[in-house]
């Protein structure tokens, strides 16, 4: 602290701080400290102001040998120090206001993102780490069986992760905020129930490219389309996640009696996706006492925040769902 304008007296190397490029600090500690006196020309005192972090990093370079915490670096500190805004203090799950994006996104175009060269490059560790301490997996170990393509905020993810609690699933987006509130929203569930919540996860990824890079032949049990974008352009509809090419892709991955999930809001929409997988020989429609009894069906419509939206609005909703089977010439064969 300056005394006068001939000295400055202060604790010598009474805290070593890290700060990023940002000014953050990420690292502080204490060390063993002893009086000095530096004296100072009037002029350079009178030219020392209190500088923000980010200017203290900018001097320091790699790291900072603070002679002590200047006032404003402390009040920073405190502000770090405390509950980060986007997260709710009472429940510990992200706000999502602060995660809001478009819509919908190109699928069409290129992303940026790490994309497995293969299925067996799938590093489990990273999504299920109380259930895969370790990235090395035997060919017995559990493999995902749910697949929520596009799915938005997790709602769904989140109700099938608690009726489904021995299975292994993930969340399929394109959008990068949106991505990031659900991994945020299943950490602050795991955190706030201990033990549950763990065979949940998702990936930032374009489901309409890399559903092969992701699931083996027969790997999936179930798989979701809920409210996906329409696509009301008939030069568009090549971008729709249901289409003839895509839903090869889609048995290729699923096991034979694994079951396709879709619903919209859109008459159009709806009547092209049944129509898609009514045509698809690789398909068959559930029956509607099969429907009835599966209890993920209910979830379609509610579990969703576009799901809530439509009921809020009294909007009517339009469901396909399929089960995968065995074309007629492999079982003749």
């Amino acid at each position: 602290r300056i005394a006068d304008d001939r000295s400055l007296r202060y604790r010598e190397v009474r805290r070593i701080a890290y700060f990023d490029v940002g000014g953050r600090l990420l690292l502080e500690s204490t060390e063993e400290t002893r009086w000095s006196d530096v004296k100072l020309e009037k002029n350079k005192a009178k030219q020392t102001p209190l500088k923000h972090s980010a200017a203290l990093h900018e001097e320091a370079k790699d790291f900072c040998f603070l002679a002590s915490l200047i006032p404003s670096l402390q009040r920073e500190i405190m502000l770090q120090n405390k509950a980060n805004p986007t997260i709710n203090k009472s429940t510990g799950l992200p706000r999502k206001r602060f995660y809001r994006a478009r819509a919908h996104s190109n699928p069409l175009s290129d992303s940026h993102f790490p994309v497995p060269l293969s299925p067996s490059h799938v590093d489990y560790s990273l999504h299920y780490p109380q259930l895969f301490p370790s990235s090395d997996r035997s060919d017995g170990s559990k493999k995902i069986e749910f697949a929520d393509i596009g799915c938005g905020f997790g709602g769904l993810l989140i109700s099938l992760s608690t009726l489904f609690p021995e299975t292994l699933m993930i969340g399929m987006e394109l959008r990068d905020k949106v991505t990031e509130y659900v991994k945020e929203r299943i950490l602050g569930l795991r955190v706030a129930n201990p033990g549950q919540y763990q065979n949940v996860s998702v990936v930032r990824t374009n489901s309409m490219k890399y559903i092969p890079n992701y699931f083996e032949k027969g790997q999936l049990s179930k798989m979701f389309f809920l409210f996906p974008d329409p696509h009301f352009k008939e030069k568009n509809h090549r971008r729709r996640v249901i289409s003839p090419h895509l839903l090869d892709e889609y048995a290729y991955v699923l096991k034979v009696g694994g079951i396709i999930y879709t619903i919209t809001d859109v008459e159009e929409l709806g009547e092209w996706m049944k129509s898609c997988l009514q045509n698809h020989p690789m398909f068959e429609p559930l029956s509607e006492t099969e429907l009835d009894a599966d209890p993920v069906v209910k979830l379609l419509s509610t579990a969703t925040e576009e799901g809530q939206k439509v009921a809020r609005n009294g909007g009517q909703t339009f469901q396909a769902v399929y089960r995968r089977i065995k074309p007629a010439s492999q079982e003749n064969s």
